[in-house]
C-alpha cells in the first residue's frame, strides 16, 4: 500500500510541475507572433542597433525594451523609442504590422530622418502619436486624418515644411496638437479644431505662419494656446473673454494689432505673453484680479496709460512693460504725471486761452515744417504724438512727450532741450 501512495504522490507532483512549466512557457510566449515579426522587421530596417539588444526571437516581445503589451491579450499596444543619438534611418514601414498599437513615440532621436511614412495611417487604433526632436522632414501628411481615434499629435522640433492640413482639425477626438519648432508656412486653416468639445491644447510656435487667426478660434475651448514667433497679424482679441477656460496664452513676436483696453481676461489665466506685437490701448485693470498669474509680458507694443497695480502684479518688473508708447507708473521709471492721452496736444490759440484738443488726425497729410501752419502756432505744446500718419516735412522741437514715428518726415532731428530724452522709437 505504501509504495502505491508514494507512486501517486510522485505523479501528482509531476503533473503540477508540468502545469507550472506550461504556464511559464505560456507567459514567456504571450507576445503575438505577428507583433514580434513586425518589431523584428523594425529592428532590421534600422540596422539592428544596440538600442534593441533585448529584441531577440527567443524571448517574449512583451519583455522587450520600449515595448508595452496589453496584459490580457498580449498584443503590443505601445512602442516608445527615445533618447538615442545612435539610431539612424527613416521610420520603417514595418510599423504598420503593429495593428493594435495605441501609443507610438519616436522622441529625441536626431538621427531619424526622412518623411513621415504612409504606413502610420494604417494604425487605426492609435490614440497618441509623437514624432518629436528628430530630423524628420517633408510635409505634415494629410493622411494622418485617417487616424480617427487620435487624441494627441506631437510633431514638434522637426524639419517639417509646407502648410497645416485642414483635415487634421477634423479628427473628432483630437484635442492636443503640437507642431511647434518646424518650418511650416501659410495660414492656420479656417475652422481648425473648432468642433472639438474637449479642452484644446494647441502649440504652433516657432514657424513661419502668416495671415490672421481663424474667426472660429473665438468660440473654441482653448486651455493652452501658443502662437508665438510667427508672422501672424490682425485682431486676436476674440481669444480673450470672461468665463473661458484659457490658462496659457502666448502670442508674442507676431504682428497682432488690436485694442487691449476693453479686453476681458479669462479668470484662470496663469501665463499671458503678448510682447513684440503692435497692440495698442491700455492695460486692462482686471489683470490685477488674476490670482493664478505667473507670467505677464506686454513689452514692445504701443500701449499707453498707467500700469495697473495690486494682485500678483507686484512680482513683475519693468521688463514686462518696457518699450511701449507711453505706459507709465511703477515699475517703470516714468511716473504718470501727465494726462494719459497719448494723442492729445495742449496749445495756445490766438485768443490766448489754453485749449486741449487732438493733434493726431489719422491718415491726414500735414506739413509740420512750413511756417504759419497750425502746428507751428502751438507755442505751449507739451505733448505731441502724430505717429502712423502720412505727415511730411520737418519736426518742431519744444515738446515733453514726442512721437513722430511711421510718417514721411525727412529733415534733421532737432537737438537740445528735452529732445535728448527721446530714443529712436520716437522717430
Amino acid at each position: 500500500m505504501q509504495p502505491a501512495m508514494e507512486t501517486l504522490t510522485f505523479l501528482v507532483l509531476l503533473i503540477a510541475a508540468s502545469a507550472t512549466a506550461a504556464a511559464a512557457a505560456g507567459s514567456k510566449d504571450r507576445c503575438h507572433s505577428g507583433d514580434k515579426a513586425a518589431l523584428l522587421a523594425i529592428k532590421a530596417a534600422l540596422g539592428n542597433p544596440y538600442h534593441f539588444a533585448s529584441w531577440t526571437p527567443d524571448t517574449s516581445c512583451c519583455d522587450w525594451y520600449d515595448v508595452d503589451c496589453d496584459p490580457t491579450t498580449g498584443r503590443v499596444i505601445g512602442l516608445s523609442v527615445f533618447q538615442d543619438a545612435n539610431l539612424t534611418g527613416a521610420i520603417p514601414d514595418a510599423i504598420a504590422g503593429l495593428v493594435h498599437l495605441q501609443n507610438l513615440m519616436f522622441h529625441h532621436l536626431p538621427g531619424i530622418s526622412g518623411p513621415i511614412p504612409p504606413a502610420i495611417a494604417k494604425l487605426s487604433n492609435l490614440s497618441q502619436l509623437t514624432i518629436s526632436n528628430t530630423a524628420v522632414s517633408g510635409p505634415v501628411p494629410s493622411f494622418l486624418a485617417a487616424l480617427t481615434k487620435l487624441t494627441l499629435l506631437d510633431l514638434s522640433f522637426n524639419s517639417l515644411t509646407g502648410s497645416i492640413p485642414a483635415s487634421l482639425g477634423a479628427i473628432p477626438n483630437l484635442s492636443g496638437i503640437n507642431l511647434s519648432r518646424n518650418r511650416l508656412t501659410g495660414g492656420i486653416p479656417a475652422g481648425f479644431l473648432s468642433k472639438s468639445a474637449d479642452q484644446i491644447y494647441l502649440w504652433l510656435s516657432h514657424n513661419n505662419l502668416t495671415g490672421s487667426i481663424p474667426g472660429e478660434f473665438a468660440g473654441a475651448n482653448f486651455a493652452h494656446l501658443d502662437l508665438s514667433r510667427n508672422a501672424l497679424a490682425g485682431d486676436a482679441s476674440g481669444l480673450f473673454g470672461r468665463g473661458k477656460e484659457l490658462q496659457y496664452l502666448d502670442l508674442s513676436r507676431n504682428a497682432f494689432s488690436f485694442d487691449l483696453t476693453g479686453v476681458e481676461l479669462p479668470e484662470q489665466l496663469d501665463v499671458l505673453d503678448v510682447s513684440h506685437n503692435a497692440i495698442y490701448g491700455g492695460i486692462p485693470a482686471g489683470v490685477a484680479n488674476l490670482t493664478n498669474l505667473q507670467l505677464f509680458n506686454v513689452s514692445y507694443n504701443r500701449l499707453c496709460g498707467p500700469v495697473p497695480t495690486g494682485g500678483n502684479l507686484g512680482r513683475f518688473d519693468a521688463y514686462s512693460y518696457q518699450h511701449n508708447k507711453c505706459l507709465c507708473g511703477a515699475p517703470l521709471a516714468n511716473a504718470c504725471n501727465l494726462p494719459p492721452a497719448c494723442a492729445v496736444g495742449v496749445h495756445r490759440h490766438t485768443s490766448g486761452r489754453r485749449h486741449r484738443g487732438r493733434v493726431r488726425r489719422r491718415g491726414e497729410q500735414i506739413d509740420l515744417f512750413a511756417r504759419g501752419k497750425h502746428v507751428q502756432q502751438m507755442d505751449q505744446l507739451i505733448l505731441l504724438d502724430v505717429s502712423h500718419n502720412a505727415i511730411y516735412g520737418g519736426v518742431p522741437a519744444e515738446v515733453a512727450i514726442f512721437n513722430v514715428s511711421y510718417n514721411r518726415l525727412c529733415a534733421k532731428v532737432p537737438t537740445g532741450g528735452n529732445m535728448a530724452r527721446f530714443d529712436t522709437y520716437s522717430c
